[in-house]
């Protein structure tokens, strides 16, 4: 099916919810769909691997720097609603 786009009946488009809008078509290395109503694209490899690899970011990095000499880790606990209330005085 190279080059060739098929349209999808009755699949949906998942980023503006339009029938009959998503066609499809391969390569060698991957297969495609595409809504002709948004130009949303999408692509699979046919070999099931992904295509590339996570990011790095501070969230999945297995250690932590240390801390330069004089800093310190700061952790901030949130206060309860009524905590933060004047009392006037008056009872309830």
């Amino acid at each position: 099916m190279n080059g060739v786009k098929r349209f999808v009946a009755g699949a949906v488009c998942p980023r503006c919810g339009e029938q009959d809008k998503l066609r499809t078509w391969r390569d060698e290395v991957k297969e495609y769909r595409e809504c002709v109503q948004c130009q949303y694209l999408d692509a699979m490899r046919l070999d099931g691997r992904n295509d590339a690899e996570e990011l790095v970011t501070r969230v999945n990095q297995d250690r932590q720097a240390p801390l330069a000499p004089g800093e310190q880790v700061l952790t901030f606990v949130p206060m309860k609603p009524s905590a933060g209330k004047k009392s006037n005085g008056a009872t309830d």
